[in-house]
């Protein structure tokens, strides 16, 4: 089974950075949304230079603005995390933009698989988060089984609570990539070393 990408987010810590980048995450995550435990200034993000795509995550900015944040940081990659439209999108650069949708917030499959189709030539990548909506980070689970009746053409994120409790059970869905955060954390922006360890050993088994 080919081995999916992993994204470790809600970065603060330069520690963190490096653990995460020794242990093989391929996209470290950084938070710009001043309501989130792991909120994170420009700056530091703009000094972490590692050679991992970096990844902005944004709510409520507008597209200059995360735009500015990209340039000034040195992001590869927007993760839009406030509903934001097509014409948003575009105006980032399809390419660039990881779109996050909740798939608890739609009536049936076929309609998260409609919305998904709408945005595929808006986006590079989805991301599939639990809950309802925001930043993310929540802890929550996401059920798993609503994903399973659908085919995402998009390459695609799983995300929400993953960690090593349930990993295995995410993995079974042969998600292209994994979108991981509160999992693998002591408390919110600190992450817990033995089970970022204990998750990348877990991916490494699977495949």
């Amino acid at each position: 089974m080919p081995r999916p990408l992993v994204k470790i987010c809600g970065m603060t810590r330069m520690q963190d950075v490096e653990l995460c980048v020794e242990l093989g995450a391929d996209l470290l995550g950084f938070i710009f949304h001043p309501k989130s435990p792991r909120n994170v200034d420009p700056d530091f993000v703009a000094s972490v230079k590692t050679g991992v795509t970096k990844v902005g995550v944004f709510v409520n900015q507008t597209a200059k603005e995360v735009l500015d944040i990209m340039e000034r940081c040195g992001l590869h990659a927007a993760q839009l995390h406030g509903g934001q439209d097509s014409t948003f999108c575009w105006q980032v650069g399809a390419d660039r933009v990881i779109r996050a949708f909740w798939p608890s917030t739609y009536a049936s499959s076929a309609a998260l698989a409609r919305d998904l189709d709408d945005y595929s030539e808006a986006c590079g990548h989805f991301l599939l988060d639990a809950g309802n909506t925001g930043q993310g980070g929540t802890g929550q689970t996401i059920d798993f089984g609503i994903l399973q009746d659908i085919e995402i053409q998009t390459p695609w994120f799983l995300a929400g609570g993953l960690g090593p409790h349930n990993l295995k059970a995410a993995l079974a869905l042969n998600p292209p990539g994994l979108d991981i955060n509160s999992g693998v954390e002591q408390a919110p922006g600190i992450k817990d070393e033995n089970k970022l360890r204990e998750v990348f050993d877990i991916i490494a088994a699977n495949e």
